[in-house]
């Protein structure tokens, strides 16, 4: 997909998405762990909001699973 077609909600989530990468690449474990709390909260509400479709909200609740479950036990 082109980024001009690309919808506001969805630019946000892939910039969530993109920082928490950063993050787990660099060991930044707290910012990675407050990303993905971001991203899974913004999905929801922009879900709410009518501001996601349904394929896009599916696409970052899988993300965000996925995230979640490579991160458990992460702390200090």
């Amino acid at each position: 997909m082109l980024g001009i077609f690309k919808s506001a909600a969805v630019k946000e989530l892939e910039q969530i998405a993109f920082e928490l990468q950063q993050n787990l690449e660099n060991n930044y474990k707290d910012a990675a762990q407050q990303a993905r709390v971001r991203l899974g909260e913004r999905t929801e509400v922009l879900w709410q909001e009518g501001k996601l479709k349904e394929k896009e909200y599916r696409r970052f609740t899988v993300l965000y699973t996925q995230y979640s479950a490579k991160m458990t036990g992460y702390h200090h």
